[in-house]
């Protein structure tokens, strides 16, 4: 049995970890901790947890617990992440991974010392949808070009997602999951062309449009927006010399997704079925610690997502996000 506590109760817990434990046998939602006690209580209450801790210090130190889920805000999630490595925790973190690559090299580094397992909780990657992507890429031929795009309407400015304190900005919300679908499905490590931003304040984008190219010469494209004329976009396309497939809703494809795949002139419509994400994720998450299940998200390749991320706000003429922030 594997035995998770949450750090904060927040919006994306239920959806991410406490629903999708119950379909995994092997795991159970045991405590809870937020900033404010009377918040935790309510979750708790609310979702059946049994134990609530003063705060995340606490609850990580709690000798009960096997893993922490940490969905605090970006910049929040290296410390606390060091800090459940450090208590002998495992770690399944929110996306994106930390504020910048080299908090991410920090954490990669823990973990490769204590031997735990972290799992950046990029949940679209655990669904059949992109192995069966991944397994008609070759078919496809040489690359030619990637395009990934994650858009959807933020505007609730005052949002966490907005603060550069925080490591807010769209690039990191939205852009984080189409840098990671970039990078995985161009098998390949690309280099930020040039990008631009749309400011919703100094520093802080609310929209980002990056071109990339890859070692053997294949072209990328992502677009990412919380604030802009694009309201919804959850697409991914890959050209191939020999063809091409599309995902239309790549990132949530349990609620509806097609798979478009087009080779020797001939066009195919697929659907792959599964469950939620989130539970996909969750499974092999209790797999990876349990079992010593493949981990398809860890953090040497969360390093090399924030270094794309990073390199697309230096293209833009933005800072990379700063340290962990505070409290």
């Amino acid at each position: 049995m594997l035995r998770i506590g949450v750090l904060g109760a927040a919006r994306i817990a239920p959806a991410a970890l406490v629903r999708p434990a119950r379909a995994v046998p092997s795991v159970r939602v045991t405590a809870v901790a937020a900033r404010d006690r009377a918040r935790a209580e309510a979750f708790a209450a609310r979702h059946g947890i049994g134990v609530v801790h003063a705060g995340y210090a606490e609850l990580i130190a709690d000798p009960d617990l096997d893993a922490v889920y940490v969905p605090l805000p970006n910049g929040l999630h290296a410390r606390w992440t060091l800090a459940a490595l450090e208590a002998g925790k495992h770690v399944l973190c929110e996306k994106p991974f930390t504020a910048n690559a080299a908090e991410a090299r920090e954490v990669a580094e823990a973990a490769r010392r204590t031997g735990l397992v972290v799992m950046e909780a990029f949940h679209y990657r655990y669904h059949p949808l992109l192995a069966r992507a991944l397994e008609l890429l070759p078919t496809l031929g040489e690359p030619r070009r990637v395009e990934t795009a994650l858009c959807f309407p933020l505007p609730r400015f005052g949002d966490i997602r907005y603060d550069f304190a925080l490591a807010g900005g769209a690039m990191m919300d939205a852009g984080c999951y189409a840098a990671h679908a970039l990078r995985t499905l161009g098998g390949a490590e690309p280099e930020v062309v040039r990008a631009g931003a749309l400011l919703r304040s100094p520093q802080v984008d609310r929209a980002m449009t990056a071109e990339y190219r890859f070692p053997g010469g294949a072209t990328g494209r992502t677009v990412a927006s919380l604030w802009s004329r694009r309201l919804l976009s959850l697409s991914a396309r890959y050209t191939g010399s020999e063809g091409s497939l599309k995902i239309f809703n790549y990132l949530l494809p349990g609620a509806y997704h097609r798979l478009t795949f087009t080779r020797a002139g001939r066009t195919t419509h697929e659907r792959v079925p599964g469950e939620a994400t989130y539970t996909h994720q969750l499974r092999a998450f209790a797999a990876a610690v349990l079992e010593g299940g493949p981990n398809l998200t860890p953090p040497e390749d969360s390093v090399r997502t924030m270094e794309l991320i990073d390199a697309v706000y230096r293209a833009a003429g933005l800072s990379p996000r700063g340290a962990s922030g505070s409290e």
